[in-house]
């Protein structure tokens, strides 16, 4: 098994010349062309998972050094179980033990094809399914017996559930934890919607780094089957939150959008 060095995502051996998460307009190749790793070598150059708890049920893990996207993994625990979403490009044995204290793993699974990472060596080690989108089935560059493919809606427990948005990918998805935030909801919307930095607004791209934006229908259609999700805190692939009032940003972010595409403020321009 190798790994893409730049999106760290898991591919079986032959690998392809060039990945095609990275030649695709959404990410990128290094200009020095394709890079491959091992799990082997990162751990030979000393690489750990950090753990930070963010609260009763929630924990984000990152690898450090980073490795590829360095996206923030998130591990949801319910009484029936867990959820690893967006998971690593690494894996090491102190984090899968960890992990596994906490009780059984319902699923890993990723918002989209960038954050696949080693998903299956997650699985394997945490004996649990790997759910993936049936629309993104093509960017797999590893197949398993532990793959379950879905679509629509995926209900993981009672308040935990999947749900399929599309827009940055077709099989784009979210993930729903209804008792997170005291109670009040929490979206793990991958980059699907992204946490601004300003933390009051949320941005919707095809590529957060080409910067090629959807348009204002896409968002409009993202802005509303979300909106038909109770939750109030939003939480993006790099930690990146807003932290309450999440339903109202989402709408009025996706109305500032559709505003700017349309054409509205071309005066400031």
């Amino acid at each position: 098994m190798l790994i893409c060095a730049t999106c760290a995502v898991e591919y079986d051996e032959p690998a392809p010349e060039v990945c095609p998460i990275c030649a695709d307009e959404r990410q990128w190749v290094p200009a020095d062309g394709q890079h491959w790793t091992d799990l082997d070598r990162l751990r030979a150059e000393g690489r750990t998972i950090t753990w930070t708890d963010r609260g009763p049920g929630l924990a984000a893990l990152q690898a450090d050094p980073g490795i590829g996207i360095n996206q923030t993994a998130e591990l949801i625990t319910t009484p029936a179980g867990s959820l690893l979403w967006d998971p690593l490009g690494f894996i090491d044995d102190a984090t899968v033990q960890r992990v596994r204290a906490l009780g059984p793993v319902l699923a890993v699974a990723a918002s989209h094809p960038h954050m696949f990472g080693v998903q299956l060596e997650w699985a394997e080690a945490l004996d649990a399914p790997v759910l993936v989108c049936e629309a993104d089935r093509e960017w797999l560059g590893r197949t398993g017996s532990q793959i379950e493919f879905w679509s629509g809606d995926r209900e993981l427990t009672d308040g935990l559930t999947l749900h399929q948005v599309g827009g940055h990918f077709p099989g784009s998805c979210v993930a729903l934890w209804a008792a997170g935030a005291e109670g009040r909801g929490v979206l793990f919307a991958g980059d699907t919607v992204f946490p601004n930095p300003d933390r009051t607004s949320l941005g919707f791209l095809r590529s957060y780094p080409n910067k090629i934006p959807l348009s204002g229908a896409v968002v409009e259609r993202i802005a509303s089957r979300l909106g038909e999700l109770s939750f109030d805190r939003i939480i993006g692939n790099f930690g990146n939150t807003v932290a309450e009032g999440g339903r109202e940003i989402l709408r009025r972010s996706a109305e500032r959008h559709v505003a700017w595409v349309r054409g509205d403020f071309d005066h400031l321009t």
